[in-house]
């Protein structure tokens, strides 16, 4: 379930536009979802509402009936407030058999998406594209797209010191452990040799070693 925060994210590109007080926004919102709304009108919203109207839009849309209608929902999954790309994610994890999001622009979207702070949106995406990978064009572009970004990121890692707890460190971590997580799910549709080159490499990162309890 997503729930209605109304906290301000400190992220100068994401939108952050809001009704003025938490208790208009949650009026907003309430008053929102139990209005009767057309397809048209919730995907206005999507376009060019505020977090409150996105969020709600998004929850309340039952269908993807077009290839435009695909890109406008999917389109809020970056570069929003995180309520929006969660509830966004949550809707298309429910939608995910619709074949208008077999498009090159959302494949590109869900790249991205993987690898989000917020790990549910990271668990929808890859939700998803449990659904997608049974069409060979969507595996033949997501997965060598996905083994590039894992190995760009085990770049990055293999030679972190992990002691030293800096935020970037547990980023750069957080976003492979999701990359890995999305080759798991796909890795059948993937080419075997670069699967075993990536698992040979990242055995070796401290940070998912196991360690034995003395």
């Amino acid at each position: 379930m997503v729930y209605l925060v109304y906290m301000y994210e400190k992220n100068e590109n994401l939108n952050t536009d809001y009704y003025p007080t938490l208790d208009e926004n949650f009026k907003e919102a309430v008053a929102l979802f139990e209005k009767e709304t057309t397809q048209e009108e919730l995907l206005k919203l999507l376009k060019s509402g505020n977090v409150v109207q996105k969020q709600i839009a998004a929850l309340k849309i039952t269908a993807i009936n077009s290839f435009e209608e695909a890109l406008i929902l999917v389109d809020n999954l970056t570069g929003q407030d995180g309520k929006i790309r969660e509830a966004v994610s949550l809707k298309i994890s429910e939608l995910k058999d619709s074949p208008y999001l077999h498009q090159t622009k959302i494949y590109d979207k869900f790249l991205d998406a993987i690898t989000d702070i917020n790990g549910n949106i990271c668990r929808n995406i890859i939700n998803t594209i449990d659904s997608l990978k049974s069409n060979d064009n969507f595996c033949k572009y997501f997965s060598q797209k996905l083994l590039n970004m894992t190995n760009d990121l085990i770049e990055e890692v293999k030679d972190f010191d992990f002691q030293d707890g800096k935020y970037k460190v547990n980023k750069e971590v957080f976003k492979l452990y999701w990359c890995l997580e999305g080759l798991y799910h796909i890795a059948e549709m993937t080419d075997i040799t670069e699967l075993k080159k990536i698992l040979s490499r990242t055995k070796n990162i401290n940070e998912y070693k196991w360690k034995q309890e003395i």
